[in-house]
């Protein structure tokens, strides 16, 4: 999905993502054999404004040459589900994108007049009715972002969301015709993911962020994440019975063996740790080989992987 447009040539994706207190810029190119291939990746402490941020990346890594995309934080954009309409094969791309518009209006907390809009499809599975994805951001949000690139004279070519990074690393790791639940933790808590053949079929956010599931008392915690995952394993399940998961992996969590241990004993589904290195060649970046580095990283290859 894109909200910023810019004419950009060239297979690699430079992703920069603002953290809390630290920013992170991934390069990724996807190769003839579909093994994404890391040109760089180098995250750092934040000083100064976003704009001087970019100002320096542009003049040190000649961001202005690649295409750039960035990742809208939690709560500054939603993510709705809603079932594609009847006479969606009568309107052209746009003509649906400004239907669903009035659809979703009462269900954002500010106005779709004022408002970005995209679009994602589900493709049907089964005998359930084929769906859409639909992101919303205000333009208060979107517009002093896509500023910051222009007054850094850096070419914003997309603006993403966690979620579909995070679809874009599970595509990597999926088996053939098998769906994959993946979920990784940041501060922000617990985003849990299922895609089937590259696409996301649904995504839950679960309250509990990796340095609680790592902490001296995480054990009282497990059995909660436990119970967030197997409900959102089982809605899965009715809504999506035709799609068959092969495993649940969870992302780089430094500390946390102990937890996936847990979830290994407790679920019906084969559960493993996911390791980047297994599905993308980062030889550019050995330190990455190290999951506390796959976890700071995490999102911005997720970004950096766009299609």
């Amino acid at each position: 999905m894109a909200f910023g447009e810019s004419k950009a040539n060239g297979d690699a994706w430079t992703a920069v993502v603002f953290g809390t207190d630290r920013v992170t810029i991934a390069e990724v190119a996807r190769e003839s054999d579909g093994r994404p291939r890391l040109h760089s990746c180098e995250s750092f402490a934040r000083e100064g404004s976003e704009l001087d941020i970019l100002k320096r990346l542009r003049n040190a890594r000649r961001l202005a040459r690649n295409r750039c995309t960035t990742l809208l934080d939690e709560g500054q954009y939603q993510l709705l589900q809603v079932d594609l309409p009847g006479n969606a094969a009568d309107l052209a791309r746009t003509e649906l994108r400004e239907s669903l518009r009035w659809r979703v209006k009462d269900m954002v907390d500010f106005a779709v007049e004022r408002a970005g809009i995209d679009l994602l499809d589900i493709p049907a599975a089964g005998n359930r009715n084929p769906q859409l994805w639909v992101v919303v951001a205000s333009h208060d949000v979107l517009q002093p972002r896509i500023r910051q690139f222009q007054d850094a004279r850096v070419g914003l070519a997309a603006i993403d969301i966690p979620e579909l990074a995070q679809r874009n690393l599970a595509g990597l790791f999926e088996e053939a015709n098998r769906g994959l639940a993946l979920l990784s933790c940041d501060r922000h808590g617990g985003r849990l993911t299922i895609t089937f053949g590259g696409e996301l079929y649904m995504t839950r956010h679960i309250e509990v962020g990796c340095a609680e599931l790592t902490g001296a008392d995480s054990g009282t915690l497990y059995e909660r994440v436990l119970l967030d995952i197997q409900r959102s394993l089982d809605n899965f399940d009715r809504n999506y019975s035709a799609i068959s998961l092969s495993r649940l992996l969870v992302g780089p969590l430094p500390g946390g063996e102990a937890f996936v241990d847990y979830l290994s004993a407790n679920l019906s589904l084969p559960v493993a740790s996911a390791n980047l290195a297994d599905v993308m060649d980062l030889a550019q970046a050995p330190e990455l080989a190290k999951p506390a580095d796959q976890a700071d990283a995490w999102l911005a290859l997720g970004a950096a992987l766009r299609g």
